[in-house]
Parts: structure tokens; sequence; C-alpha cells
């Protein structure tokens, strides 16, 4: 789901406080979305297929997913691919699509809708990139449709588990490097993660 609308115009909508560092205040939703969107409160569109957002970690789009000779120059040695699936808004591909490159593949059928509850399924995408960088030059290719609103949200999600950024460090990290738009669901989706996990370090 494509976002136009200024988050200026949309009243905030505040997650439970918590973030990791104690210092950082609450995250909303309306604080995630300022940081996707310009300044002025407009989300552009991704200006490439693919963009290296941290080391070894590639957010694109359906376009070089199903490109492998582009996978294979680039050095990618995992795919996943954040919506598996046959519709319109889904890419086709599967372990089979990429037998023989070397390739390792994992799917998750994920809707960009604000009800789709793609924090079900953050700690199964987070852990396939972990192990992905652990292999010897490891690089791994998370994507969607149009690498703008269900990868992005996967790979900020792998930073909160695995790197301990809080939610808006790990948003800025991907967008300083990518054009990003996720959904207000998703966003909500990642605060409430940034709680589960400030709650978890403070019982530690």
């Amino acid at each position: 789901m494509k976002k136009h609308q200024s988050p200026s115009k949309l009243p905030p909508r505040p997650c439970s406080p918590a973030v990791l560092p104690a210092h950082s205040g609450d995250i909303t939703v309306q604080q995630l979305n300022e940081l996707v969107s310009d300044g002025s409160g407009f989300y552009q569109l991704p200006t490439q297929h693919f963009n290296e957002v941290y080391p070894r970690i590639y957010i694109g789009n359906a376009f070089v997913a199903q490109n492998t000779m582009r996978l294979q120059k680039l050095g990618v040695t995992h795919v996943l691919n954040v919506a598996e699936g046959t519709s319109f808004m889904h890419v086709n591909t599967s372990a089979e699509f990429y037998a023989g490159t070397g390739i390792t593949y994992h799917g998750i059928s994920a809707n960009d809708t604000e009800q789709f509850n793609l924090s079900a399924y953050f700690e199964e995408g987070a852990e396939f990139i972990d192990k992905a960088l652990a292999h010897n030059n490891g690089k791994v290719y998370v994507h969607c449709r149009e690498g703008y609103s269900r990868s992005p949200t996967m790979v900020i999600a792998y930073l909160m588990l695995h790197h301990k950024l809080d939610a808006r460090q790990a948003v800025a990290t991907v967008r300083h490097k990518r054009e990003i738009g996720p959904n207000d669901g998703f966003l909500r989706q990642l605060c409430q993660l940034n709680e589960r996990l400030y709650s978890m370090h403070n019982k530690l």
C-alpha cells in the first residue's frame, strides 16, 4: 500500500511507551512515519531496484528477485521473499525457482495491508537473515513486490532483534539507504516489538 498523505495531517497514534535505550522516550507510529517521509510529509518510492541497507543485507523488488543471474553477480547466497504467493501483489518464487543456483530460499506469504500480522513472522525472518550472514561471505536479498513496505519492515525487525537497535534507530538505518514506506499497521507492530524487547531488557 502506497503512502501519499502527509503524516503531519494524521493524528499521532501512540504505541505503549517503551524503547530500548531509556533516554529515547516513547516511540509512536507518527514518529516512525516522520523518519520514513522526507520531512515535508511526502513519501518517495524507491529509486533503485535494490539497495544494500546494512552490510551484506539488500532490500529490493521482485524484478531482481526473479533474475537469478543478477543475484549471483551480486554474490547473493540467500533470498527472503516476504511476499510469497501467486496474486498480483505477491512474488511467485520458491526453493525450486532457485534450484541449481546455490541460493538458499525462504518464503513468507505476507500481505501489504495494515491488518496483516507480519509480526508473527518477525523471529522467523530475522533468524533466516542471521543464519545467512553467519555463512562465509553470506549475502541476503530481502524482497517483496516493490521493496517498499513488507521487506523493509522485516529487515527493521531483524536489526531490532539481533542488533539491539530501537525502532527509531532501525527505521532510520534502513531509510538512510533506501526510500521505504511500511504501512501504519506494520509500523505499529514495530512499536509493539520495541515495547516487548524493552520490557525483556529491563527484566535482565
